[in-house]
């Protein structure tokens, strides 16, 4: 099965967020590319601009994430936006 390449990635604080699951703002944003491994979740891994994720391609779900190689906050979140730049 073939992965997309890349992904548009939102780091987005909980709080504006609204009851219906409607995301608010990003603080911030990265393009990650394809490592061609597979992170301890199972799923592809990808990098870029600070952001290292684990992304299941069929949901497009972030599974796990590393922000400046850090674990996220409480209260904060990253998703794949929706128009988001991936390549086949």
């Amino acid at each position: 099965m073939s992965h997309p390449q890349s992904y548009e990635l939102l780091l987005i604080p909980d709080h504006s967020r609204t009851r219906t699951g409607a995301t608010g703002r990003a603080i911030r944003s990265a393009v990650v590319a394809a490592t061609g491994e597979t992170g301890a979740s199972g799923y592809p891994r990808y990098t870029g601009q600070g952001m290292e994720a684990d992304i299941d391609p069929e949901t497009r779900t972030v599974e796990a994430v590393l922000v400046d190689g850090e674990e996220l906050d409480p209260g904060m979140s990253v998703q794949v936006a929706q128009g988001d730049r991936r390549t086949p």
